[in-house]
């Protein structure tokens, strides 16, 4: 696992996005593992750049980690309104290219199109924040992980973490749909960023040690033969990596 320390976290940002335009420039076919929240911000930001300078999107096609269940894809809060807001609609992207599982079909039959269009080509890169609690995608600590897409019931720690784009913390949902660590696995390569002191406890035990643990399900990616974590300096030295 390669770790990429930053001097700033816009800086952080701006060197992920550019491993993602150095792919899609190698590959114009590219097939990209989405996340959201405000960790990828800056990244969408950027990207939106680089396609206005020149970076074809036409030929991308996407999947993203997550969707909350029970909610609808035209709800702002929903992560579908995020990605067509942050990134699809600022990028030369066929919208028929993109997928965000849905909240609120049919659950059996929604989660097997989503394993569809997860293993539908495999995923050439798949980017990951990392929750406080070291949850990545919304797998969430526990005795046992899954391995493929599966419904999440989320912990009080992501719920808090996750209410402030919530008008009340007690709006948002409780359960999320998720790939499983299996699938995050499947793609060829992984590029983790985090920045923010309350990464810092999760960070360390990520990139300090060689433990994986299902107690922190981020530590898998320990396992994967390409992995990138990009953090800026000062998550790195709460980390306390030097």
């Amino acid at each position: 696992m390669r770790v990429i320390v930053k001097g700033t976290f816009a800086e952080a940002c701006v060197a992920v996005a550019e491993i993602i335009g150095d792919l899609v420039r190698r590959k114009p076919t590219a097939k990209l593992g989405l996340a959201t929240g405000s960790t990828p911000e800056g990244v969408y930001d950027h990207l939106a750049e680089m396609c206005a300078a020149g970076l074809d999107f036409s030929g991308v096609t996407t999947v993203n980690l997550d969707e909350y269940r029970g909610i609808t894809g035209d709800n702002p809060v929903s992560y579908r309104y995020f990605m067509d807001k942050m990134l699809f609609s600022r990028i030369n992207i066929d919208p028929n290219n993109t997928y965000v599982a849905s909240g609120v079909k049919d659950l059996e039959e929604e989660l097997a199109r989503f394993k569809r269009k997860i293993y539908d080509g495999q995923i050439d890169l798949q980017l990951l924040g990392i929750g406080v609690n070291g949850h990545v995608g919304f797998n969430e600590p526990a005795e046992k992980l899954y391995c493929t897409a599966h419904v999440e019931k989320l912990t009080p720690s992501t719920i808090a973490a996750n209410a402030r784009f919530f008008a009340h913390e007690s709006e948002v949902p409780t359960e999320a749909l998720t790939m499983g660590i299996g699938d995050i696995m499947s793609a060829a390569a992984i590029v983790l960023l985090a920045g923010g002191a309350n990464k810092a406890t999760a960070i360390r035990e990520l990139i300090t040690n060689d433990f994986i643990t299902t107690a922190i399900p981020a530590t898998f990616i320990k396992a994967h033969s390409n992995a990138t974590v990009v953090i800026d300096r000062e998550l790195a030295e709460l980390a306390g990596y030097r």
